[in-house]
């Protein structure tokens, strides 16, 4: 199903965004931009490298590697829809370039890929993005986010999808240890990142190199270090620093709900009370205090897949899932379910709430079915990172996942090019 659009009126929308729509409305943003959902009815977004599965959401410019950028939509007819992308520097905030800058290409373009859910209970439509395309290609590495809005309403935006861009131009090589700057073997997890900038020229690593290091790809968690530890020729290290030090964590808990005739893993009990299917997971219990147990797991990743599907984009349905979590209140602050499905945000559809008459801690949520991860974490009053401490505690034997970029601004260039990046693994 296509959506036409004229090459005229692309045009016209393209100017007005580039003179005071999109583009001016992120100049002014002071807040960093996170994958979210504006209204109720977009759901499950997912950000793919097409050929590489569970990836970070990141693609090599100039290459042949794309990116898909997929949501439903709870509704029984397609919305017509448009998007626009925003380069972003290192902290997820724009950066000083014009659309014709970092695009090559119109920078309002109709979502032209779309699919109705067959056979479900829940209707939806099933949207597609791949990034980049024939109406648009990048021209810079960097950090994007594409915003999807009704067709002409660019004020109104009803989800964001982060995602980057990087140049294959320095060999980037993470190493993780639990013998850290602060504790040896216990709770926490250091990194050290080494670089080799081979040919690629940096006149001045000391101002014009950071590095991020995302764990899990937990954003709250993400820390930018600005300077290296030190530089010898073409090697320059960071290290040392008190916030490449990370809590371990434990390994995520997992769930699976792909078939209505069986309870899957990590399921109780499954029932139908129109209008949904519900789906009861075991109760799970704080694992602060037990042994560690190693389980592999994705990361916190979620797959969506339903039992015997051709296309479970379009055939697995929306269930309403159960948690609950056997905790006495903790004072001082608010437990969240977190993991991809949640966006690792922390907000009121994702906060767990205590019930006096169970004597445990509740929530709902609605979601595609599949196989999940998640976990508990901890939220203090006041604060902005999450812990895993109090519920799912720290294990130094903990498999994380730890994304590094490497971002360069030389003299003169007026926003963060990402130069390289690299994955580490800890317990590995």
């Amino acid at each position: 199903m296509v959506m036409k659009t004229s090459y005229i009126f692309q045009l016209l929308i393209s100017v007005c965004v580039l003179l005071g729509g999109i583009s001016a409305t992120a100049q002014n943003r002071s807040e960093p931009y996170e994958t979210q959902a504006f209204s109720d009815r977009f759901r499950t977004i997912q950000t793919e490298v097409e050929g590489r599965e569970l990836f970070p959401p990141i693609i090599e410019l100039n290459t042949d590697e794309h990116i898909t950028i997929s949501f439903d939509e709870l509704a029984e007819d397609v919305t017509y829809l448009q998007y626009s992308l925003i380069h972003c520097n290192a902290d997820w905030r724009p950066s000083d370039l014009s659309d014709l800058e970092y695009l090559d290409g119109f920078n309002t373009n109709s979502v032209e890929e779309y699919e109705f859910s067959t056979a479900t209970f829940a209707h939806y439509v099933h949207y597609r993005i791949t990034l980049p395309n024939a109406d648009v290609q990048f021209k810079v590495s960097g950090n994007y986010v594409l915003v999807v809005y009704p067709e002409n309403e660019p004020e109104n935006i009803l989800l964001q999808v982060c995602f980057s861009v990087y140049e294959n131009q320095v060999l980037v090589a993470p190493s993780v240890t639990s013998r850290t700057d602060i504790d040896y073997n216990r709770e926490h997890q250091q990194v050290e990142v080494a670089l080799n900038t081979n040919n690629y020229r940096v006149q001045n690593p000391y101002n014009e190199l950071k590095i991020s290091i995302l764990q899990n790809s937990r954003r709250d968690k993400e820390v930018i270090i600005n300077r290296p530890l030190r530089v010898q020729g073409n090697q320059i290290v960071f290290g040392h620093d008190r916030n490449m030090i990370f809590e371990a964590g434990n390994e995520f808990r997992r769930f699976e709900m792909v078939a209505t005739r069986y309870a899957g893993l990590g399921v109780e009990k499954i029932y139908y009370f129109d209008p949904y299917y519900h789906v009861v997971l075991a109760t799970s219990v704080p694992r602060a205090q037990t042994s560690y147990l190693y389980d592999k797991t994705q990361n916190g990743r979620f797959v969506i897949r339903q039992s015997g599907a051709d296309d479970s984009n379009t055939e697995a349905d929306y269930f309403v899932v159960h948690f609950t979590l056997d905790s006495d209140p903790i004072p001082g602050g608010k437990i969240y379910i977190d993991g991809e499905m949640t966006n690792h945000r922390y907000t009121p559809y994702n906060e767990m709430v205590y019930n006096p008459a169970s004597g445990k801690y509740e929530k709902t949520l609605l979601l595609k079915q599949g196989s999940y991860n998640y976990q508990y974490l901890f939220l203090p009053d006041g604060g902005s990172a999450a812990s895993a401490g109090p519920i799912e505690g720290n294990y130094y034997e903990t498999v994380n996942e730890y994304l590094v970029k490497v971002y360069h601004r030389p003299q003169g260039v007026r926003y963060d090019k990402l130069i390289g990046i690299g994955m580490g693994y800890s317990g590995r």
